[in-house]
């Protein structure tokens, strides 16, 4: 079998179509230590001749600066685009030449690196070369650096016209403040044309060490084999992030002493409105009372409370929700909903009182028990391929979880109680201090 004389989209349809693991069983997770100091969190499954792959630095978003805003994102995408005096057209053109693909993820706290590719030697070696020399020799070419400038500044420039992304930038200037997790991970404008190229090989060689890098692979591999690819992996990341302090963690977040409300002027003839509150952590405590609270107030689709106080009998939003985003520092408990403008007033009032009566009443028992048996019941889904486990073992790495975490996860949701889920709520939450956004004033003439 050889991935060159399929697609990329058949080799994924054939991961998730013929991927035997049996996701009611236990998730073996092997975890050891490179000699270079990264983490290594291993799952091994001969089902299919595939591996996938995924390297994770604490160099996301919030290790950017306010005045060098974009840095980080950039160092990351460029690191993809021409390495080991390759081009961005060769390392693609190597890729495809295998049928191997290279991707990633980039949020406030991690960059991380996936690739996928076959097992056997040939595809495998090749692949995992480049990847290799993507991680340890990135070049940032000028001339790529300047034309990706370009189109981060025009994407920033349209975003800067959409409702909804002017919310979301909003909103999370207003939540956080001076905190880093205020800035946008795309940068600004005026930050990301004043980006050279030694910003990136600064930042890199700061953020890319392999001393707090975590390896998450799962696949046709023995651990022997594991151990080699993590080795070869991280042999060569750069020496200068070990000779340096390792960088401060993300500071505390701090939350609202009073309410905030920002009304934004907008042409649009809906009202974008965001409102929220620090939340939680991860690996916190209260994780799973307020996980599951949370999908009976609004992360429940059309069996929450929200959209059935709010849209199924009053009509006045498009849609609404709710989430907690656990993070390395308290991440945002966030309700979000689109409405005419004309009712945008009215909705956002119907809001604060479906959460005060939620906060002051709890939920039901069966409400709780219908919510466990959605959760629960759609868990195998969450494992059901290669590349959903690898997400979790790169979750579980970088924010230091309990290796048993998938095996204890039904068994959390299973213990909440109603009383756990209302003192949670209430201890977390102070909707007097919300935050709101509303893109699209409605009073605005």
């Amino acid at each position: 079998m050889n991935l060159k004389h399929l697609t990329k989209n058949a080799v994924l349809s054939l991961v998730i179509l013929a991927f035997s693991f049996n996701a009611q069983a236990a998730v073996k997770i092997q975890q050891w230590q490179t000699s270079t100091g990264a983490e290594v969190y291993f799952v091994e499954n001969h089902d299919l001749p595939i591996v996938d792959l995924s390297v994770n630095f604490a160099a996301g978003g919030a290790r950017d600066v306010a005045d060098k805003s974009g840095v980080a994102g950039i160092t990351r995408y460029m690191m993809t685009l021409g390495a080991a005096g390759m081009t961005d057209e060769v390392i693609a053109n190597k890729m495809a030449d295998i049928g191997a693909i290279l991707g990633g993820d980039f949020d406030a706290d991690r960059a991380a690196f996936k690739l996928r590719t076959l097992s056997s030697a040939r595809e495998q070696t090749q692949a995992l070369d480049v990847f290799a020399k993507v991680l340890q020799q990135p070049d940032f070419p000028e001339a790529v650096l300047s034309r990706e400038k370009a189109r981060i500044i025009s994407g920033l420039q349209e975003s800067a016209t959409q409702p909804e992304s002017i919310s979301n930038k909003a909103f999370m200037a207003a939540l956080y403040g001076t905190h880093p997790y205020s800035l946008d991970e795309s940068g600004e404008v005026e930050t990301v044309a004043k980006v050279k190229r030694e910003d990136l090989q600064d930042f890199y060689n700061k953020h890319y060490g392999a001393k707090g890098a975590v390896i998450a692979m799962i696949g046709d591999l023995t651990r022997e084999q594991a151990n080699n690819i993590a080795e070869k992996i991280s042999s060569n990341l750069p020496k200068s992030a070990e000779l340096m302090p390792t960088p401060a963690p993300i500071p505390a977040v701090q939350l609202p002493t009073q309410a905030i409300e920002k009304r934004i002027v907008h042409p649009a003839s809906q009202s974008h409105i965001l409102l929220g509150y620090p939340g939680i952590k991860r690996g916190d405590p209260d994780l799973f009372p307020l996980y599951v609270g949370n999908y009976i107030l609004g992360g429940g689709g059309f069996v929450s409370r929200l959209t059935e106080e709010v849209r199924e009998k009053r009509g006045l939003v498009y849609s609404v929700y709710s989430y907690f985003m656990p993070m390395a520092e308290l991440g945002p408990f966030q309700i979000g909903l689109q409405t005419k403008k004309d009712q945008a007033n009215e909705a956002l009032k119907l809001v604060h009182v479906t959460l005060d009566k939620f906060m002051q009443n709890g939920v039901t028992d069966k409400e709780l028990q219908a919510a466990k048996d959605n959760i629960i019941g759609g868990f195998p889904m969450r494992i059901d391929s290669n590349g959903k486990i690898l997400d979790y073992l790169s979750v579980i790495g970088f924010y230091k979880l309990p290796l048993n975490y998938l095996d204890e996860y039904n068994k959390k949701v299973a213990s909440v109680t109603t009383a756990q889920i209302k003192e949670a709520f209430n201890r977390r939450l102070k909707p007097e201090n919300f935050v709101t956004v509303i893109v699209g004033d409605p009073d605005a003439k």
